[in-house]
Parts: C-alpha cells; sequence; structure tokens
C-alpha cells in the first residue's frame, strides 16, 4: 500500500472522535482563546477536504468582532422566534427550553461559503449536477468539526438564518454577491463534551438504528453487510411485546396512594395504569409532543356510487389539511399537536408542501367488486408505509401517535373490513359515512355484502383481508399500530376507519391492543362493533363521525392528563395527609 501507513490505533482513534463528535451549543468556554497553532490545524483539515473536480469552492471568514457577533446574534434570535411561533405547542414547549446558538459564548465563528463559480464552466463533476459545489463545502464542514474535535473544541452549527438573514449577513461580513453561506459554525473550548447529542438528551429527537438506513442493491432492502435482507413487516411484529405487568402493578399501587378515593378517577385511573404499561416505566413520561397522521387514499369502490361525494375531494381535503383549514388543523392546534398528512393512494397529483409525506403506493384501489382492492404486494406496502411513518415520527420526539384518515368511500371499505374480521351482518356494520341517504345506504350496504361474498376473506390472513376489500389507507394505518407498538408509544386511535385497522393490526399480533387508546366511538354502527370486537371501551362519545383524527384528537388531553396525574400528584404519605381508616365507609 503506498501512501502514509494508517494503524490499528490510528483507525480506533478515528472512529473514536467520529463518535465523540457533537453539535455544541452549552458549556462553551468564552474567555479561553483558540491557540492560532491549533486554529491553524483545524482550518487545514477543513481545506483537506474532497470537492468536486477538485474545485476546493469554500472560503472561511473568521469572525471574532463583538459587535459583529452581536448584529449575527440579532438576526439568529429573530429567525428562532419565527420558528418557536410556527411550532405546536407541545413541541414550542420543549424547543423554549433549547439553546440553538452560541454566538456570543465563543471566543469565534467561522462561516464556511461556497464559490459556485470556482474554477470556470468546466469542472469535472459538476456539469449536470452544479449542487456538488455546496456539497463539497459541506464536506469541508465536516473535516473541520472533526478536527476541532480531536483539539479538544466544541463546534456548534447555527442555522436560523432564512434568506433575509444570509443577506444581512452577508452585509455585515462584505461578502460577494456571488458566494452562498455553507456553515455559520460557533467554536471555542468547552466545560465537557456530552456522552450523547443534545437533542437526544433533551429528548428533542432520537437516533435512528443503522439497520433502518441500509438497504442492499434496492431501496427498501434493508440489511447490514453480512446479514440477510430483513422483511419490515416482520421484523415490526418481532419487535412488539406486550406492555409490562410490573409498570402496571407499580402503577396501581401509586394510584392507591395518592391522595383521593382509591378508585375515584375512574377510567382516568385505568388509562395511567395502561400509559405506565406500555412506557414500562411508573409514573408514564407525559405523552407529548403528540402527532396526527392523517392517510390519505381514494377507493375504486367509488364507481358504485356508495357516496354523492365526488373522488376528487380526497385530494381537495389533503391541500385543506396541508393549509391548516381542516377541523382537525383546529382541534390540533387546541390540544397542541402536530399534523401530518400521508400520501399512500390518493388519485390525483399533490404538490410537495411542508406537513406531507409522500409514500403513495397506487393511485387509489381498484373496485372491490372487480376483484381485490389491493394487490398482496401493494397492501404490504402500504403497511410497512405506515410502520415507517410511526418509525420517523417517534424518532423524530413524539411521545404520542394519533391516527387520522381522508378518502371519499373509505367508509365502505371500513364496513367491509369490520364484517370480515368480526363475522357480522353488512346492515349492522355499514353506515352513512358522510350523510347518505336511505337509498345509498342501501347500495353502499350491498356493496359491502357483495364484496364479503366474492371475496370470503380470512381473519386469520390480514394482509389478505386488507387486500382484498380494504383500502390504502387502512393498511396504511395498519402499519402506523404496529410501528408505534413496537416503538413502545401510545397511539390514540380515532373513529371507524382506526377502528377497522386497529382489527387488522390485532390480528397481525394481539399484544398491539396494548398500546392503542381508543380516543372515542363514532356514530358510525360498524366502529361500535369494531371496539367491542376488541374488548375496549372508548374515552370520548360525542356522536361525531367527521374522521380526520378529530374525536382522537379531543381525546388526548384526558390521555395526557392521565399521566400527568400519575406524575405529579402526590402521596398520602409525601403530602402528611391521613387515609381513612380502612374499615371507614365512603
Amino acid at each position: 500500500m503506498s501512501g502514509p501507513e494508517v494503524s490499528a490505533a490510528d483507525r480506533a482513534a478515528f472512529h473514536r472522535i467520529v463518535r465523540a463528535r457533537r453539535d455544541v451549543r452549552t458549556g462553551f468556554l468564552p474567555d479561553e482563546p483558540i491557540d492560532d497553532e491549533v486554529l491553524n490545524r483545524v482550518l487545514a483539515a477543513a481545506h483537506a477536504a474532497p470537492s468536486v473536480g477538485f474545485s476546493q469552492p469554500w472560503d472561511f471568514v473568521l469572525v471574532r468582532d463583538r459587535a459583529t457577533r452581536e448584529a449575527v446574534h440579532r438576526i439568529v434570535e429573530r429567525q428562532r422566534a419565527a420558528y418557536a411561533a410556527s411550532l405546536p405547542r407541545g413541541r414550542a414547549e420543549a424547543f423554549a427550553s433549547l439553546k440553538v446558538a452560541a454566538i456570543l459564548d465563543t471566543p469565534l465563528n467561522i462561516v464556511v461559503t461556497c464559490d459556485r463559480t470556482r474554477g470556470g464552466r468546466h469542472v469535472l463533476g459538476r456539469y449536470t449536477l452544479p449542487q456538488m459545489a455546496p456539497y463539497s463545502a459541506a464536506l469541508a464542514v465536516q473535516n473541520l468539526w472533526l478536527a476541532a474535535r480531536a483539539e479538544g473544541l466544541g463546534v456548534g452549527w447555527v442555522s436560523f438564518l432564512d434568506d433575509a438573514g444570509l443577506a444581512e449577513l452577508g452585509e455585515l461580513l462584505g461578502l460577494p454577491a456571488h458566494l452562498e453561506v455553507v456553515a455559520y459554525l460557533c467554536i471555542g473550548h468547552v466545560r465537557e463534551f456530552a456522552d450523547e447529542p443534545e437533542l437526544a438528551t433533551a429528548g428533542w429527537a432520537r437516533r435512528r438504528p443503522l439497520a433502518w438506513a441500509v438497504h442492499q442493491e434496492r431501496y427498501g432492502r434493508r440489511a447490514l453487510p453480512g446479514e440477510e435482507p430483513m422483511d419490515l413487516l416482520a421484523e415490526t411484529l418481532d419487535a412488539i411485546t406486550p406492555g409490562s405487568q410490573e409498570a402496571a402493578a407499580a402503577a396501581r399501587e401509586r394510584l392507591d396512594r395518592m391522595t383521593k378515593p382509591r378508585g375515584s378517577l375512574g377510567r382516568v385511573e385505568e388509562l395511567a395504569v395502561q400509559l405506565a404499561a406500555i412506557a414500562g416505566a411508573c409514573p408514564a413520561p407525559i405523552p407529548e409532543p403528540a402527532a396526527v397522521a392523517v392517510f390519505a387514499g381514494d377507493h375504486g369502490v367509488h364507481a358504485r356510487g356508495v357516496t354523492p361525494w365526488p373522488q376528487e375531494v380526497t385530494a381537495q381535503m389533503v391541500a385543506n389539511f396541508l393549509a391548516g383549514g381542516a377541523v382537525v388543523n383546529a382541534f390540533a392546534a387546541q390540544a397542541g399537536a402536530e399534523v401530518c398528512v400521508v400520501d399512500v393512494g390518493v388519485a390525483a397529483p399533490l404538490d410537495p408542501v411542508p406537513g406531507l409525506v409522500p409514500r403513495r403506493v397506487a393511485n387509489g384501489t381498484a373496485d372491490m367488486l372487480s376483484g381485490p382492492a389491493m394487490t398482496r404486494e401493494q397492501a404490504k406496502a402500504a403497511v410497512e408505509a405506515g410502520i415507517e411513518t410511526a418509525r420517523d415520527l417517534v424518532t423524530a420526539g413524539n411521545r404520542c401517535l394519533i391516527t387520522g384518515d381522508m378518502g371519499i368511500a373509505n367508509t365502505t371499505a371500513a364496513a367491509a373490513l369490520i364484517c370480515a374480521f368480526t363475522g357480522v351482518d353488512p346492515v349492522l356494520a355499514t353506515g352513512r359515512g358522510t350523510g347518505v341517504d336511505d337509498v345509498t345506504l342501501a347500495v353502499k350496504t350491498e356493496v359491502v355484502r357483495s364484496a364479503i361474498e366474492l371475496h370470503e376473506p380470512d381473519p386469520a390472513d390480514p394482509l389478505g383481508v386488507l387486500a382484498a376489500v380494504g383500502g390504502l389507507e387502512h393498511a396504511g394505518i395498519t402499519g402506523f399500530l404496529l410501528g408505534a407498538a413496537a416503538q413502545r408509544v401510545p397511539v390514540v386511535l380515532d373513529g371507524v376507519n382506526a377502528g377497522a385497522a386497529a382489527l387488522a393490526a390485532i390480528a397481525f399480533c394481539p399484544a398491539v391492543r396494548d398500546f392503542c387508546v381508543p380516543g372515542h366511538r363514532s356514530a358510525e354502527p360498524g366502529h361500535r362493533l369494531a371496539l367491542a370486537h376488541l374488548g375496549m371501551d372508548p374515552l370520548l362519545e360525542l356522536d361525531m363521525r367527521l374522521g380526520e383524527g378529530t374525536g382522537a384528537v379531543l381525546a388526548l388531553p384526558i390521555v395526557q392528563g392521565a399521566a400527568r396525574a400519575l406524575q405529579d400528584v402526590a402521596t398520602f404519605d409525601s403530602a402528611g395527609v391521613t387515609e381513612k381508616s380502612p374499615d371507614g365507609d365512603g
């Protein structure tokens, strides 16, 4: 091997540095200067980064002047306030305690810029991919960061700069118009380096396992080197275990010692026990932040006249959700929850906008009276899209998930699923959905009956049932429930579509039931049957039948209140309150 030899000790040191690198925001020593020799080594490491066509498009602006840093700090604080105002309350409360920049706490700030024109028009590798220039500058940032860590220096990346803020920064630093800012870094000596990333320690987000990110040959064939590609559905089912009976027992014991008559909180006490069992700890963490995932899809059975609403309403309502104009948005804003929309099967094209999770498996389902609504492969893909949605939301720091749905004609598919899993007659399970008249209800009921007779779905084969008569959003919600259970977070169920999906999820794995909190009982008759079949007693019953996640969001404060009571209410002994005598009456 030519070139400098890399010893085993060198390799071990490198990997230690990579794992010890932190985005540092707190604990800097502002009065301890950085030695010029050390800084030169750090900058030399950054300058040694690879670059497209060896163009080296970076420059480093060293900022020490207090007045300049104060001006940048004001820009960043303005952007911090704007970001905080955009957050749902649960996220905003968590964000309030986070420090996002150490501009004034470090003796040196470094601005890394990119010159897309450097090297002329024929830079090798930049001809078809002009973005390779800023990518190269980002590699210089990574080199700088690792070298700084090796020198015992902390680095924090400040990213709270919008276009206007970047323009102000450019004026402050006298940057030529053709340069773009890639990174604003705060660098200095620190008291100590944290064992884990600050955002992970604060509960803002979790690290994704490496196995989730490695794909063999094609996207979706996940496997680490030397392992066989995993089946996401099978892996998720293997990861689900029942709620902790030990934590449940501890919760019951604590509830009995709290400063209240035993059992006086009624079903809220049962909910607190369930949350402890889910978390495997007593008291359970407060289930916030919370996120609503509205799974959206269209249905081929719409052509059978089961609803007077045109199919294009699905896409229109998705746009309404993303614009914040739907009922679920209003309820979620009040409850402090995030809303995202997961497109698993909308028939119309959707523009990429913030809040949209594009996971489309097909442009709607097929007509369940002409054949299966989906292939087994499509049903599985939609289930796995739901699993990944749950994973992503939990990794992003959410501690409670909420089901939502949107799809014109989806209550027809929900009724068929409920009939398939419970064996009830379609007359009992089929409801009016969006408020259909008697004639349309009769058509809808007969469609459900005909679909069940045609496919004869086997409830022991939940994937087959979903494929035969379900919707892509039902399959997505099924996976969402499986993913929540595998990640051990509570998932609050909405109405009839969530109930149908819960039947499928629990058919896949009975232990999923331990993680499901039925938010409300819909006015749809099928929902009552589904909940009864699952032995679930909902928190609310308000004659709602809108869907979207609305009933579940209204139940969220009760879920959070149950956890809060278990966590915060004093016990008789800690409060010095005398309990009633064992033989006393009420």
